[in-house]
C-alpha cells in the first residue's frame, strides 16, 4: 500500500507468506501513429524484424529473464495478435504462460492498465513493456534491487531501466532524432526528482523548483540517459492509475504526474544498465 499524508506504512513481505509468479503486463498497442499508414493494416508488434516478428523478441527476452506469466494487452488489430499467438510455440512452453487481454474501448496505456487491474490478475512485482522491445540484457539484479529497495521503502513503486547514450564519434549528439530526455536523481538513492521529455518544451529550456534543489542535497542533472521503457511495478502502480482517470500516458502523465503530487507518496527508482547492453 502506497503512503498518504496521514497514514502510517504498513510494512508487509508478501514472499514470506506465499510465492507468487513473476509476472509481465506486455502492451500489444503502442497507442501511437508513428508508423502509419503501415499499421493501418497490421499491429507494430507483428511487423517484421530480420523476418520475425518484434512481439516474439520481446516474449522470447521475457522467457530467459524467468518471467513465468505474460499478460498480453490487445487492442489495436487484436484479432492479429491473438491468433497469431495462438498458433505459435509460445502457448505450449512449459513455465511460461502467455494470455491475452482484449479491449476495443482503450485508447492509452492508462485505459489498459485500469482494465487489467480490474480482471484482479496481478498478484505482485510485475515487468511492464511494450511488445515491441528488443533486449538482452539481464533482470536478476534489477529485479532483486527493486525487491530490497521495497522492503526498506513501500512507497518505492517503480524501477525504471534506463542507460547511459553513447555520443556519436560524428555529430557529438549523445541520441539521434527528437528523443531528448531531462533527468534529475539522487545518485545515492536512485531516486529519479525530475523527468521531462524536451519534446514538450520546443523553447528548448527547462526550470527546476528551487525547492527540488533545496530538499536535495545530492542531485545529479543528466540529458544523456535513454528511458529503455522498461519498468518494474509493484502492484500499487495499478491502483494509483485507476484513482487517476487522467493519467493516460507512462510518462508524460503518470511519472511526471506523480513527482510532483504533495498527496501521494510514490515514487520512482532507476537501474542503469551499462551502454554496451
Amino acid at each position: 500500500m502506497v503512503q498518504r499524508k496521514g497514514s502510517t506504512r504498513v510494512s508487509e513481505d508478501a514472499e514470506e507468506l506465499v510465492r507468487v509468479p513473476l509476472q509481465a503486463i506486455l502492451l500489444a498497442d503502442s497507442f501511437a501513429q508513428k508508423f502509419r499508414p503501415i499499421t493501418l493494416e497490421r499491429p507494430k508488434v507483428l511487423l517484421p524484424l530480420v523476418n520475425v516478428p518484434m512481439i516474439d523478441y520481446t516474449l522470447a527476452w521475457l522467457e530467459s529473464a524467468g518471467i513465468e506469466e505474460v499478460f498480453v494487452f490487445c487492442c489495436a488489430h487484436s484479432k492479429q495478435v491473438i491468433n497469431y499467438l495462438e498458433n505459435s510455440h509460445w502457448v505450449s512452453l512449459p513455465h511460461f504462460e502467455v494470455t491475452t487481454i482484449e479491449s476495443h474501448n482503450s485508447v492509452s496505456a492508462g485505459d489498459a492498465l485500469r482494465l487489467i487491474y480490474e480482471r484482479h490478475v496481478i498478484h505482485g512485482d510485475f515487468v511492464l513493456i511494450t511488445g515491441d522491445t528488443v533486449s538482452n540484457m539481464s533482470l536478476t539484479q534489477a529485479l532483486q534491487e527493486h525487491k530490497d529497495r521495497r522492503k526498506k521503502d513501500n512507497n518505492a513503486v517503480m524501477t525504471m531501466v534506463i542507460k547511459r547514450s553513447k555520443p556519436s564519434l560524428i555529430t557529438h549528439q549523445s541520441r539521434l532524432g527528437t528523443d531528448e530526455l531531462f533527468m534529475a536523481i539522487d545518485p545515492h538513492t536512485k531516486q529519479l526528482l525530475y523527468y521531462e521529455d524536451k519534446a514538450d518544451h520546443l523553447k528548448g529550456t527547462l526550470s527546476l523548483e528551487k525547492m527540488l534543489l533545496a530538499d536535495n542535497p545530492s542531485i545529479s542533472l543528466h540529458n544523456d540517459k535513454q528511458d529503455c521503457y522498461i519498468d518494474i511495478c509493484s502492484p500499487e502502480v495499478l491502483s494509483i492509475f485507476t484513482d487517476n482517470f487522467d493519467y493516460q500516458h507512462l510518462r508524460r502523465h503518470f511519472i511526471k504526474g506523480l513527482l510532483v503530487d504533495d498527496v501521494c507518496f510514490a515514487h520512482f527508482c532507476y537501474f542503469e544498465i551499462n551502454s554496451g547492453v
